[in-house]
């Protein structure tokens, strides 16, 4: 990935990728500053601790997945407010109008929305019956687990981690959703 650097003017410059590292893409860049966040992380353990509380009464696959959609969409709304109101005025050093601020803020809060997919899926899989109610809560959880370790893996690796300090990031990440499924053997 190439680095930028201000330039005596202020405007900023693309460096040359270093060796062994690709130009940035559209792509790339989307993925890194929206769905690799720390809030896709936060909305990952957001959905497990909600499948958690949700299917830990004994709620079906259906109730759990409402309660999580509602949640996760509540969260959500309420943290682009909170990046538009704070970005609002002054970003970054630069006056940000609220038009820009919105998007920013949207953008920002995106991975917090989008990681809550895998595990809605799978729990809709229950709710429609083609998986039993208590197969989809724990796969929902699992799949939190795998979701996080992918997140860990590929925050390390962007920033040109060897293989085991990738490996140890997904596995500090995922410990999060293991700590939630500890946390479930506990509630039920």
């Amino acid at each position: 990935m190439s680095e930028s650097s201000p330039d005596a003017g202020g405007a900023r410059e693309q460096s040359p990728p270093a060796a062994g590292q690709r130009p940035s893409s559209l792509a790339g860049e989307i993925v890194r500053t929206t769905f690799v966040t720390e809030e896709s992380v936060y909305g990952v353990i957001l959905v497990s601790g909600m499948i958690v509380v949700s299917g830990g009464h004994g709620d079906t696959a259906w109730r759990v997945f409402w309660t999580v959609l509602v949640t996760v969409v509540v969260f959500w709304a309420a943290h682009v407010y909170a990046g538009t109101v704070a970005r609002h005025g002054l970003d970054d050093e630069h006056m940000a109008g609220l038009g820009a601020a919105f998007r920013s803020a949207l953008r920002r809060s995106l991975g917090l929305l989008a990681s809550s997919a895998i595990p809605l899926l799978i729990l809709l899989l229950g709710a429609t019956r083609a998986i039993t109610d208590v197969y989809a809560i724990w796969a929902a959880l699992w799949a939190g687990v795998a979701v996080l370790a992918v997140l860990g893996w590929i925050a390390f690796a962007r920033r040109g981690s060897p293989w085991p300090i990738r490996l140890a990031g997904a596995a500090g990440t995922a410990a999060f959703g293991v700590a939630m499924i500890l946390l479930k053997s506990f509630v039920h």
